[in-house]
């Protein structure tokens, strides 16, 4: 891989080979040493601000980072394929999503201008939303600012199984090397240089240059999934130089021998980690597909709503009915809220029909193996019934945890269940919830893990005693082994700094920190903002993403809220306090947006911070109680 190092002479601008005849070579300064290979060197030419979509592989990207003049391509490698013989039978099939054949036909233009015209389309829409609703920009935040200045700690990849690259993170910790682009240097073209990782935070690293040791001066945030990271060996197997930072080139005399000496040993990516990364980002659900989810109006039953854009494996769901396309509905494709066409008769779910009595077209029902799986159950012996008592997680106020009754038995372990003391006479607030999921607990759990429980509406024996209550209300507690005891080695602590969706405002992707750990369960705090809007959220959540997400996918990155926003909050929360509204009418639940902004006049109850969190990830004393 060091073959040909030298000071750099004329022949540095040697031409380039024909499956990269793209490129435009240009000659190096001989004041500089470069590590070159096969003679070969490569310009980069400054591309236009923007997005690009990927000629080869369909990827959509930022249009400085894509690789040739034209910046039709995302990587070498995709430039060298698409130069081959079978590149429009390749194009064909990664775009149809199926291999490629011999019989594959030739790729018109058409179907890349309308990608690229959907994507420019969809951002316009974004920006457009972001007006409408008040969205938080991103601009001057920096997750590596924001981490190096308060010493943060993120939650680490492997935490998120369902997130690119959760499954197959592998070792990449702190001391791998990587080569990256040399932003240390004066030359035309763009040149690369090792560098290590100092810090992971998520999917971003900080990496300092070889050769600079203990000196941070250059030190570097960079998302390691993106097309500029590539493992030691890429140079000299793409004909890219390797340049020595300006800064320390007279270090030095043997840069040759100072790399051998330095990665004998070391580790680095390995060599399909793009290969993974593209493949970890490629999603099953497409636009037009069909699907049921949760009206979120009412949010007992169930409408059709179709995929209008995926981004990250994060849905834009248009209800069928919606003329202008501005009913929508966010969500990750494994959200339980979601489900096939024909789910909700199947198990007795109620259901809105809809209005138009056929497909439109182009629109197709989903496949049922899309959408995520839930675990079998046995009914048939002892199972919960109507009218059984319980604890659950408050769908319109997930900083809650509450009383609640399950109201109707469903099949296939499914679950209708009310919130008690706010449930509308109608029955239109109850929600559903699957036997096994992490969202409902057995009777006493607030109480053994310290958490506070909020009691019925209305209810006036406090402190609230659930043998109090189920005597006065004739009633009996679903029993404890009905309920899941599973907790997974999830990885998470308390303090480490993550991407959450607001599941209030689903749209929203905010920095968010874990400030607390029950077993499986995680207290989400939005950095920024008053802990009343906090929510509990299951460790293996979709709606949960590392430090970098955003980034990676394109998605937009809601900061933490500025000091004025703070103030302002913070002293209208003396006056005001948040409260679920008295009785829930079938109106659209108010946004976290507009909670920031209308604090509704109520009862507040306060969650109790106390000492029996649990970061354990065994499930043996999920029931029991902790001590201090």
């Amino acid at each position: 891989m060091f073959d040909g190092y030298d000071s750099c002479s004329e022949d540095t601008s040697s031409s380039s080979s024909s499956d990269e005849s793209e490129e435009e070579v240009a000659p190096l300064p001989s004041s500089l040493p470069i590590i070159k290979n096969n003679g070969q060197v490569y310009t980069y030419p400054d591309g236009k601000s923007g997005m690009a979509t990927c000629e080869m592989c369909g990827m959509v990207g930022v249009r400085d980072a894509f690789y040739s003049k034209t910046k039709r391509f995302c990587s070498v490698s995709c430039s060298r394929s698409y130069s081959s013989n079978s590149k429009k039978a390749s194009i064909l099939a990664r775009l149809q999503g199926k291999p490629p054949t011999k019989k594959a036909k030739v790729l018109q233009k058409q179907p890349l201008v309308a990608k690229l015209a959907a994507y420019a389309q969809y951002q316009a829409t974004l920006q457009n939303q972001a007006k409408t609703k008040a969205a938080v920009p991103v601009e001057g935040f920096s997750w590596g600012n924001y981490i190096n200045s308060n010493s943060f700690t993120a939650a680490p990849v492997t935490c998120f199984k369902h997130a690119p690259m959760g499954t197959c993170w592998g070792d990449i910790a702190e001391g791998v090397r990587v080569e990256v682009p040399n932003t240390d240097c004066s030359l035309p073209t763009k040149v690369f240089w090792i560098a290590g990782i100092v810090k992971l935070a998520g999917y971003n690293a900080l990496l300092r240059y070889e050769g600079f040791e203990n000196d941070s001066s250059l030190d570097f945030w960079c998302n390691i999934c993106g097309s500029d990271i590539h493992p030691v060996g890429w140079c000299a197997t793409s004909g890219k130089p390797l340049v020595p930072p300006r800064t320390i080139q007279h270090k030095y005399t043997n840069w040759k021998a100072f790399l051998v000496k330095r990665l004998t040993g070391a580790k680095t990516l390995p060599p399909d980690f793009s290969q993974k990364v593209s493949e970890s980002m490629q999603y099953p659900f497409k636009t037009s597909m069909r699907v049921e989810v949760v009206d979120k109006t009412h949010l007992c039953r169930t409408r059709v709503a179709v995929v209008e854009s995926v981004i990250g494996g994060r849905l834009r769901l248009v209800y069928e009915e919606s003329e202008d396309k501005s009913d929508d509905f966010w969500c990750h494709m494994y959200s339980p809220l979601i489900h096939h066409i024909g789910w909700s008769r199947s198990i007795g779910h109620r259901f809105k029909r809809s209005d138009i009595t056929k497909k439109q077209d182009g629109h197709f029902d989903a496949p049922p193996h899309l959408f995520m799986k839930v675990k079998e159950v046995d009914a048939a012996g002892e199972w919960f019934k109507e009218g059984m008592k319980l604890e659950a997680i408050d769908p319109l106020n997930l900083s809650a945890i509450c009383v609640a009754t399950i109201r109707k038995v469903l099949a296939d372990g499914y679950l209708m269940i009310g919130i008690d003391g706010s449930e509308a006479a109608d029955g239109s607030d109850w929600f559903c919830y699957h036997a096994t999921s992490p969202s409902i607990f057995p009777v006493g759990f607030c109480e053994i893990n310290m958490i506070e429980l909020t009691p019925p509406r209305g209810y006036a024996k406090l402190p609230f005693k659930w043998f109090d209550y189920l005597r006065e209300t004739d009633s009996i507690a679903a029993p404890v082994k009905l309920f899941n005891k599973e907790v997974p080695n999830h990885g998470f602590h308390v303090g480490m700094k993550l991407e959450a969706v607001d599941l209030m405002e689903p749209r929203l992707v905010c920095v968010a920190t874990v400030t607390r750990i029950i077993h499986r369960l995680l207290r989400i705090h939005f950095d920024g903002w008053e802990d009343e809007y906090d929510q509990w959220v299951d460790c293996e959540s979709p709606d949960l993403y590392p430090v970098g997400w955003c980034q990676l996918t394109g998605y937009q990155l809601q900061p933490p809220a500025p000091q004025s926003s703070r103030d302002s909050q913070s002293s209208s929360s003396k006056q005001k306090k948040k409260a679920k509204s008295q009785q829930y009418k079938g109106h659209k639940k108010m946004t976290s947006l507009q909670l920031k902004e209308e604090l509704l006049d109520g009862e507040e109850y306060s969650f109790l911070q106390g000492t029996s969190d649990q970061e354990s990830n065994g499930s043996a004393s999920y029931y029991i109680k902790q001590e201090p």
